[in-house]
């Protein structure tokens, strides 16, 4: 039997008072949408289930069913939450799960390897890609926006990139 295909939707911060709830990193689209995709896995097959979010100025605040005490909040610090890939809505077309894109070939506008993706980062502004270069140099951070990726071809395993000119001299 094939293992499950999880896909990371966030992860568990920091206690937040004294009553079991925690922050939590959503990486959906809408951060509060975490909740709504039921009972969540972490790397050992542990399942959480979001009872209840909450979006305050500074962060998204859980209960996790079960959790009733800081203690208990506490030793869940950094447990990344997973969902099984066929639990996710079907992608619309020209968008893609971050997930999809890791490990794709990189290949310029004129059709050479150029490396591979190995992260998808967002730090606040728009989706980059972490591209590491075939020769094996430091990877590289473009952004992910039609212009610089014109083609992405997940089921072929290629994206093409138009990268800044020199980027990968």
């Amino acid at each position: 039997m094939p293992a499950r295909e999880l896909v990371l939707l966030g992860e568990i911060g920091a206690a937040q008072g004294l009553k079991g709830e925690v922050r939590l990193r959503s990486y959906t689209g809408e951060p509060a949408a975490i909740a709504r995709y039921g009972p969540l896995l972490d790397e050992r097959g542990r399942a959480f289930e979001i009872e209840r979010v909450r979006a305050t100025p500074k962060a998204l605040i859980a209960r996790i069913k079960g959790v009733t005490t800081r203690e208990a909040a506490e030793a869940l610090l950094r447990t990344k939450l997973y969902v099984e890939r066929d639990r996710l809505p079907e992608r619309a077309k020209e968008e893609w799960y971050h997930t999809d894109l890791i490990g794709l070939a990189v290949f310029d506008t004129d059709g050479k390897r150029i490396g591979a993706v190995v992260a998808v980062q967002n730090f606040g502004a728009s989706d980059l890609i972490e591209v590491k270069p075939e020769a094996g140099e430091a990877t590289v951070l473009v952004p992910f926006t039609r212009e610089t990726v014109p083609e992405v071809d997940v089921e072929g395993g290629r994206l093409v990139l138009a990268p800044p000119e020199g980027l990968f001299e």
